[in-house]
């Protein structure tokens, strides 16, 4: 049976997952997910797009990420199919870094974009990882909350749909503190 075929149009925006393949790990140190981050650069070079959140966990990745011209499908494949070379050569493996498929939820509405940038950056309190969200080095929560510099991602668009001080009440959102959005 064929798979069915995924909905893009220019500007659509999903949220990505990748699980490594028997969730094994697909980082085993900051080398590995440095060199993930590059990837994804080097795959933005050819197929333009932007990445709005993201996290690296051990296992998995999450990215919220916003095509321009071309379909996730394009992206995906250069970035996973380049990544799993690297890590099998790295770490002289053989076979599958990768489960199957990658995951891609199109995103609709504000409310749900909202909601997929929270549940990225608190993937690793719910993992039981961190206690706070801003601890977590591999993921792109801080460039949000403060003024470090987070060259893989724009905070605009996520920014723009909170009142001022927006840092903060992203902040008091993702945190739980408060859910006032504009």
């Amino acid at each position: 049976m064929a798979r069915k075929p995924r909905v893009w149009f220019p500007s659509a925006v999903y949220h990505i997952t990748k699980r490594g393949n028997r969730r094994s790990a697909l980082f085993y140190d900051k080398q590995d997910r440095l060199t993930y981050l590059s990837m994804f650069e080097e795959a933005r070079t050819f197929f333009p797009c932007i990445l709005h959140s993201y996290c690296l966990m051990t296992n998995h990745i999450h990215l919220q990420l916003e095509t321009i011209e071309h379909h996730p499908q394009h992206i995906m494949k250069m970035l996973n199919s380049r990544y799993a070379v690297y890590f099998n050569r790295r770490h002289s493996y053989e076979g599958h870094l990768f489960q199957g498929r990658y995951r891609a939820e199109l995103i609709l509405s504000t409310d749900y974009f909202l909601k997929v940038s929270k549940y990225i950056h608190l993937n690793p309190v719910e993992a039981n990882i961190v206690k706070s969200p801003e601890i977590y080095d591999w993921s792109s929560y801080n460039a949000y909350i403060s003024s470090q510099d987070n060259p893989h991602i724009s905070t605009s668009r996520t920014l723009s749909y909170f009142p001022e001080p927006a840092t903060e009440k992203y902040r008091a959102y993702v945190e739980g503190k408060n859910t006032l959005i504009h």
